[in-house]
């Protein structure tokens, strides 16, 4: 392992400088890998005016990339990393997690003398074993991780920040060029950073997967059968679409090499598992530890949205904050972003009408509310075990929320809000669980293939989980285009209201 430099450890340029500055006062940025996110860095780093950006991705792909970028100013392709390592002031790797430290130890040693290193990975701990034991002890290591996927704007977006060996300078200058992004700085450790991507995305990754798997199962679009269409459905279909629309590895590093991701995958297979088996079990009756499908819930519900949805944090000073609203999720608002069509009547279930589990005595909130019949009540077995999850894992999904959690958690976390503090909705999704036959396939399917997730990440093995990525992601083939538009217009929607509600919190304080 490479020594850590002094803090002292010079950096090669103005830590202060600006886009604005001339071209030979400015750093030279270096991108060894030049996939979607690669691309949308150099894009956005380009457009803010830094004139020297060094990219490179594989040596077969030299002569496209001089194609692509011909007429683009700033950005300078080269063979390969070499190139870029040995010319470049600030370097980011944007590697899959898979290969980070057989690309780290071929370029690595090349590394410009006082240059910053970073790595775009969405698991840290290989990343962090290969620049200590590759890179030359006179560079910073100063790594980064924007928190969403190349088609999200990043402005506003949780952008983490990683000081492992680096001088304050170095810091400072990093901070400088990435600015233009308008990302938000969060700035973390590598084992912070870790522990937070596996508590924010594992279980959500999970539940889409899980979801897509099964309707390729069932070779069935759900949104095409007027079953399953509107309001929570809408941010079902949308992001598990969104999520397969995107490359396997995206998601295979986090799953296969964080140990936390892999435990909190098998639980949500667990808890689905669990809670599928007390839908099947006669109203009323008692599994083997004394549950009953109300009670678990009910349980879930105030562990997570009880004892912290209804905590009040303090502002680090020992003043008390105000209890934090509700992500905002209209079911109206949803439905402007549906792929499929509203039925023109209400659908009629076996579903009671009523808010209430029974007019038996339930551990649920009792309303006489009726949720709106134009949705079609059905179990929503993937957001239970959601929450379940997060219950057992005794995960608080808004200890991250405002620090680090990416447009898909937050949106998810929203739906899932939206069901359990709506005793209508909770009241009428555990009635259909317990007593409506028609979803009790599409179900059968869902647990399946959330355990089916479980065991292919327990494998450990890349090559497994690409092949069953890939095949659920054929069945949607020539559905990603439209899904990307609504998917998009959705998230933007979301986060505008999301930016506005943090704003108001923050001038209410």
């Amino acid at each position: 392992m490479a020594n850590s430099p002094p803090i002292t450890t010079p950096i090669n340029v103005n830590p202060t400088v600006t886009p604005d500055a001339p071209a030979h006062e400015q750093p030279t940025i270096g991108l060894i890998g030049m996939g979607a996110m690669g691309k949308m860095y150099a894009r956005y780093l380009s457009e803010a005016g830094w004139k020297r950006i060094h990219v490179c991705d594989v040596p077969e792909k030299y002569e496209a990339l001089q194609v692509e970028y011909a007429s683009t100013p700033n950005v300078y392709p080269f063979p390969d990393g070499h190139g870029v390592s040995r010319t470049s002031d600030y370097i980011i790797y944007s590697v899959e997690a898979e290969y980070i430290e057989r690309v780290v130890k071929q370029y690595g040693p090349s590394t410009k003398m006082h240059a910053i290193v970073a790595g775009q990975t969405s698991v840290k701990a290989p990343e962090k074993t290969a620049f200590e034991k590759h890179l030359p002890a006179d560079v910073h290591i100063l790594s980064c991780h924007s928190l969403h996927g190349p088609t999200v704007s990043p402005q506003g977006q949780p952008l983490v920040l990683i000081q492992h060996r680096a001088s304050n300078d170095a810091l400072t200058l990093v901070e400088s060029i990435l600015r233009p992004l308008k990302s938000r700085f969060v700035y973390l450790s590598y084992e912070e950073h870790d522990n937070v991507t596996a508590n924010t995305q594992a279980v959500t990754h999970a539940a889409f997967l899980s979801m897509g798997t099964a309707w390729a199962s069932a070779l069935s679009y759900p949104w095409e059968q007027g079953l399953y269409v509107g309001g929570i459905e809408t941010a079902k279909v949308n992001l598990t679409l969104r999520i397969y629309s995107n490359a396997w590895h995206v998601y295979a590093g986090l799953a296969i090499l964080n140990p936390s991701a892999r435990e909190q995958i098998d639980q949500y297979a667990k808890s689905a598992t669990e809670l599928f088996k007390l839908m099947l079990q006669d109203r009323g009756e008692q599994s083997e530890k004394g549950e009953t499908l109300e009670k678990r819930v009910e349980w879930a519900k105030e562990v997570v949205f009880g004892s912290w949805g209804k905590q009040r944090l303090e502002d680090g000073k020992g003043k008390e904050k105000k209890r934090r609203r509700p992500i905002l999720l209209s079911q109206d608002v949803l439905d402007r972003f549906s792929m499929g069509q509203m039925p023109s009547t209400p659908t009629i279930t076996q579903s009671q009408p009523q808010g209430s589990v029974s007019s038996e005595s339930s551990s649920l909130p009792i309303t006489t509310a009726t949720p709106p019949q134009k949705y079609r009540p059905n179990s929503h077995l993937s957001l239970l075990a959601m929450v379940d999850s997060w219950a057992h894992l005794n995960i608080n999904p808004y200890h991250h929320l405002s620090l680090a959690a990416t447009p898909i958690f937050r949106l998810f976390l929203g739906v899932a809000e939206h069901l359990f503090l709506s005793p209508p909705l909770l009241a009428m999704a555990i009635y259909s669980a317990l007593n409506d036959t028609w979803h009790r396939a599409d179900d059968l399917e869902f647990v399946v293939a959330a355990r089916g997730w479980s065991q292919c990440v327990s494998f450990g093995s890349f090559e497994v989980y690409r092949r069953r990525f890939e095949e659920t992601r054929g069945f949607f083939e020539g559905r990603f285009d439209e899904a990307g538009r609504l998917g998009s217009e959705m998230i933007k929607a979301i986060m505008e209201s999301e930016v506005k509600r943090e704003e108001e919190e923050e001038e209410e304080e």
